[in-house]
């Protein structure tokens, strides 16, 4: 079982149909998290997951760079990442 099914199986109860409280739980779980665990659960990552992760998180700071440079003016966060094949 990835940690995403871990945790969605552990909050699926709390999460409604507002993604705040997908961020709210995140930042929660974070908060906790020393840079080992995180590093230990990214190579608990197939390649997949961990190229699915850097295209979110490139994209999410690409537009956070936009937004900086007048470029951009509304930033949406992305919560739900796509499939990236």
């Amino acid at each position: 079982m990835s940690f995403v099914d871990e945790v969605y199986s552990l909050y699926r109860d709390q999460l409604n149909d507002d993604e705040e409280d997908a961020v709210a739980i995140v930042l929660s779980i974070l908060e906790e998290q020393s840079r080992d665990d995180v590093m230990q659960l990214i190579n608990e990552m197939n390649d997949d997951e961990i190229i699915q992760m850097m295209g979110v998180y490139l994209v999410e700071m690409l537009k956070m760079k936009m937004i900086q440079d007048g470029k951009l003016t509304q930033w949406k966060p992305m919560i739900v990442p796509p499939k990236f094949h």
